[in-house]
């Protein structure tokens, strides 16, 4: 096809409309293209990143998943609604799970606007920074039909100021997000667009350092505690924007700070709580995901249907203590293929617990998995290491960085299936990741872990150690 102005010279063009954003001219990024540099594609509730996370199981946590959804759709009755919904409870209470299941129900009724599951070990870097929050909002709400306006609301606010994602979370929102819904207030069909938003894991947002060092252990929590406030802040700002047509629910575990910033006290705005104790019947659904994994062990090994027994399948609801993190657990223990698995759910049993610590029972499990390594301490010393880091790296990056010999990696972590995910060897992008913090914490922790426990100073000792060879080039 010829030119339009083939020979054609000495002219002007007066005025030129170009609405489209996604088109890049002479080099230039186009808006949208700016955006996806901001996003963190693996903290949606779909993305493939999450492939393996929690969720929960068929028939398990259905009144508070009801609740949930009733609150969504019905909203309230009071005279001041609540447009915030705070999912929390004690960690290994299931509150990822519940929420990763709310926003797969929500998603298939066109109920879901955005989410954002923060992620302190799995997945990419960006899933643990405050940064990546507000424009991976802003890119999925573009996405849905009913927002196709304040989708390209979004995009010229781009367009006019690039260097918007450098702004404070607070000017971010105003500007990418609740602008865009003042300037079509009135405009958009209610029934057409979705109802929620859904920020998971708010407490494992790990703080920026803003130092020109490395911080300290107190500097590194209280920098954690800040940008996790801010994010609370900016959730409240959207909330009581009266053109911000979502509901919120923000899920974290009740750490202090967290539940100051939600507490009647504040009289910040109504806030609908939903904290998971055994108001819920935990035991009830334990009970349920216990006898549908052991159901699916049996016909795997081929085991009789009297295994395991009611009585051992209570002693283990029991133990949980409400903790799924806890039943999860033992499921991946007995699977893991180290011995039968009538053999490893003897050990989990014979575990004497005592005392009424409710986290007692995990520890022990935690404990005896880690002991029935070869080399328990260098087990730990290799998790304390891993888990130092801020950023996840590959493991292919720990087994150079670590081993001290070939096949050390396998020998070292390949021990614990049922703690730690490590990538098979051909994957040479995926770091390894605990499947719950609580592993972490426990290690952390002397009261929990005892005689495991490893001072600061012993296992940074290999680290410095590790790092000094490769300064001299050693590997």
């Amino acid at each position: 096809m010829g030119s339009y102005f083939n020979n054609s010279s000495n002219f002007k063009i007066d005025t030129v409309d170009i609405r489209s954003s996604s088109v890049t001219y002479n080099g230039t990024k186009s808006a949208l293209e700016r955006l996806e540099e901001h996003i963190s594609p693996g903290a949606a509730f779909n993305s493939d990143e999450r492939c393996d996370a929690p969720k929960c199981h068929p028939d398990t946590r259905i009144a508070v998943q009801d609740e949930i959804l009733s609150w969504i759709t019905a909203g309230d009755t009071d005279a001041e609604p609540k447009r915030i919904l705070w999912l929390t409870g004690p960690a290994g209470t299931g509150k990822t799970a519940i929420a990763g299941s709310v926003a797969e129900t929500c998603s298939k009724a066109g109920l879901l606007a955005a989410s954002f599951f923060f992620s302190s070990f799995s997945g990419s870097a960006d899933r643990r920074s405050k940064r990546f929050l507000v424009p991976t909002l802003a890119y999925q709400l573009r996405k849905h039909q009913g927002l196709a306006a304040v989708g390209r609301g979004i995009l010229s606010t781009i367009d006019h100021d690039p260097a918007v994602f450098t702004a404070r979370l607070k000017d971010q929102l105003e500007d990418l997000i609740l602008k865009p819904f003042r300037q079509l207030h009135g405009q958009l069909d209610a029934y057409s667009i979705p109802k929620v938003i859904i920020v998971d894991g708010i407490d494992e947002c790990e703080g920026t350092n803003l130092l020109s060092r490395p911080m300290t252990e107190e500097e590194t929590r209280t920098a954690s505690e800040r940008d996790q406030l801010e994010i609370l802040d900016i959730l409240l700002q959207a909330a009581s924007d009266p053109t911000f047509p979502f509901r919120i629910i923000a899920v974290s575990r009740p750490e202090r700070h967290i539940s100051t910033f939600f507490s009647p006290a504040a009289a910040r705005t109504a806030i609908f709580k939903i904290f998971l104790d055994e108001s819920y019947d935990p035991d009830s659904d334990i009970t349920l995901f216990l006898q549908s994994k052991f159901a699916e062990i049996r016909h795997k090994y081929l085991l009789p249907p009297s295994w395991p027994t009611e009585e051992q399948i209570h002693t283990l609801v029991s133990r949980a203590s409400g903790q799924f993190i806890y039943a999860a657990t033992v499921i991946r223990f007995v699977e893991d293929n180290s011995k039968l698995p009538q053999m490893q759910l003897d050990h989990v049993l014979n575990l004497k617990s005592v005392g009424r610590n409710p986290l007692q029972a995990l520890d022990m499990l935690y404990t005896h998995i880690l002991k029935a390594c070869p080399d328990p301490a260098l087990t730990i010393r290799w998790l304390l290491i891993i888990s130092h880091e801020m950023r996840p790296k590959p493991a292919q990056f720990w087994k150079q960085y670590l081993e001290s010999t070939p096949g050390e990696t396998e020998y070292v972590l390949g021990c614990i299936p049922s703690l730690l995910f490590l990538p098979p060897h051909e994957d040479r992008e995926s770091p390894p990741h605990f499947y719950h913090k609580s592993l972490s914490d426990f290690l952390k922790t002397q009261a929990r872990c005892g005689e495991l426990y490893l001072e600061w100073s012993e296992w940074m000792k290999l680290d410095g150690d590790r790092y000094l060879r490769v300064l001299r080039g050693d590997r």
